[in-house]
């Protein structure tokens, strides 16, 4: 890296509550209240699924739903990255890289790590049980496992009644 360079931050985000979290508590710790000082360039990284895995197995006529199929993926991943650019603006960020890539999170996210080649990487927690996670993978698990970078997992606090 250069003299002056700034290390590259990557973080992963989907649709869900826990991303967005783990964004937001990410520029709250290392971006404000002066973005300018951060040691990191941000880069917003979103996994877009590709329209038959979005519908899993699928007998006669699946081939006629999957441009519909992907148009709402379309969608949902310029919400995303909309959402996030938001946040990112409300904190006076505003040096920042959003980009949905389609395929498996995964592998989009470590290809991500390697491409910008960052030095950090975080994701939300989902916060789901052993079975759940057993039985629909984990995304943070893995990319701990194979991402080259070190990994950092944000986990919402659990609101005590």
């Amino acid at each position: 890296m250069a003299t002056g360079e700034k290390s590259v931050m990557v973080v992963g985000i989907d649709d869900s509550e826990h991303s967005f979290y783990a964004l937001q508590w990410t520029l709250d710790h290392f971006f404000t209240p002066s973005p300018a000082v951060s040691p990191f360039r941000l880069v917003i990284v979103h996994s877009k699924p590709t329209p038959s895995s979005a519908i899993g197995l699928a007998g006669p006529g699946a081939a006629d739903v999957l441009p519909y199929v992907d148009v709402d993926l379309k969608k949902i991943a310029a919400r995303v990255l909309e959402s996030a650019k938001e946040i990112c603006s409300a904190k006076s960020v505003n040096d920042v890289a959003v980009e949905a890539v389609e395929g498996d999170a995964r592998n989009v996210l470590c290809e991500a790590v390697e491409k910008h080649h960052a030095s950090i990487l975080v994701l939300g927690s989902h916060g789901y049980g052993a079975i759940k996670r057993a039985v629909l993978g984990s995304v943070s698990d893995y990319c701990v496992h194979h991402a080259h970078c070190t990994v950092m997992i944000v986990k919402k606090p659990k609101i005590k009644h």
